[in-house]
């Protein structure tokens, strides 16, 4: 006789979506770009529990960048379908993972930057003091 219990653990689905693939949320609905994937939820039990939807852990999760907004989320693979729209994303940190996009799929090329979900950069390090920003007019 099989004990399918012993020693067997289902093995998580692929990631559907890509780094730079345009998504949507199919219940909050906002659109966002894809930053990077985990095979599995990897979010504190904590964070997880307070979670309205609480989809299976046991499938890809995203790190997104939400359009129109400085919000980063996370969100599971069953919540998101692609974005067909071919509007661009707007975030500010945007040009931090990017360094691109393929307009005819409207996808963003991810950069080497890596992705740290306790630290993500907020923006680029600020200009030293003695240098003005490149649309200030220069001091007389």
């Amino acid at each position: 006789m099989i004990n399918l219990n012993e020693g067997f653990s289902p093995k998580p689905p692929h990631a559907i979506f890509q780094d730079g693939q345009v998504i949507i949320h199919r219940t909050y609905e906002y659109r966002g770009v894809v930053v990077e994937a985990d095979s599995s939820c990897q979010a504190p039990d904590a964070w997880y529990l307070s979670n309205q939807t609480q989809p299976d852990r046991e499938q890809p999760w995203y790190h997104v960048l939400v359009d129109g907004t400085h919000e980063t989320t996370y969100a599971a693979q069953s919540n998101l379908k692609p974005d067909l729209s071919g509007d661009p994303v707007v975030h500010p940190m945007l040009n931090l993972f990017f360094s691109g996009i393929v307009e005819e799929s409207n996808r963003y090329l991810r950069n080497d930057l890596p992705w740290n979900p306790g630290q993500p950069p907020e923006a680029p390090p600020p200009l030293p003091p003695d240098e003005p920003p490149p649309s200030a007019p220069p001091k007389i």
